[in-house]
């Protein structure tokens, strides 16, 4: 089998994907279809257990009811208190990539490792409200470190300007010592903010209800998410402190 892990993609390339919450759920095989003719890079899937996150939204069975739709990779993104006890079931289920949380209970570093060694690559994510410095021991056994740009557990959030640093905070350290390590950001991402993370740092953008809910339609919103920064109005107030 291909190596569908987001290991086996370049570190220097755009990515986009597209987060299944904001899809409809009545229709989420079409909806990966769709996403994926439009351009998708690969999937997003954000796995909330009510208790890491104040909201519930699929669990293991959902991600295998769409696995047939599609060969893209699944990064699923586990916002859950106990991962250790999860995870494998999204493997099974058809998971290529599995993100935890840095606040996570168990042992964060053996989690990952776990992960691996199911042939998945790993990744760790942290909270706004979470230092930098908490996922920064880790760069040497992720493949992938997710900054989020709103609180998680809900979709259609606006994006956390002050993150932007953190991007770039992130993408200097991950230069300066060579790691082969993936900038991800989810949260808010429009195409104006996707041009902000771009220029601070990230490559891996995912993005919900600009995606899925896009008046102009999906192909032209995930093109619009790869676009080069404008200097229009809009963008440039959101460059500012």
């Amino acid at each position: 089998m291909s190596d569908r892990t987001l290991r086996s993609l370049s570190t220097k390339s755009i990515y986009i994907a597209p987060s299944l919450l904001a899809a409809d759920f009545a229709s989420l095989g079409p909806q990966v279809e769709a996403a994926e003719a439009a351009g998708a890079d690969f999937f997003h899937l954000d796995i909330m257990d009510g208790h890491f996150v104040p909201n519930l939204s699929f669990g293991a069975g959902v991600v295998r009811a769409v696995r047939s739709y599609t060969d893209l990779p699944f990064d699923v993104h586990l916002m859950i208190s106990d991962p250790d006890a999860y995870f494998a079931s999204f493997v099974t289920a058809g998971a290529d990539h599995i993100t935890i949380h840095v606040e996570s209970q168990g042992d964060t570093a053996a989690t990952l490792q776990t992960i691996r060694d199911h042939g998945c690559s790993a990744g760790l994510s942290l909270k706004p409200g979470t230092a930098l410095d908490a996922v920064l021991p880790f760069l040497d056994i992720v493949d992938l470190v997710l900054v989020m740009t709103v609180e998680p557990g809900f979709g259609g959030q606006a994006f956390m300007t002050d993150m932007l640093p953190r991007i770039q905070a992130l993408r200097d350290v991950i230069d300066r010592d060579g790691h082969a390590v993936h900038v991800q950001v989810d949260g808010g991402i429009t195409a104006a903010t996707a041009a902000l993370a771009r220029d601070a740092g990230a490559r891996m953008l995912v993005a919900g209800t600009s995606v899925f809910k896009a008046p102009e339609g999906m192909q032209a919103a995930i093109r619009s998410l790869r676009a080069p920064a404008t200097t229009n109005g809009d963008t440039q107030a959101l460059r500012s402190p």
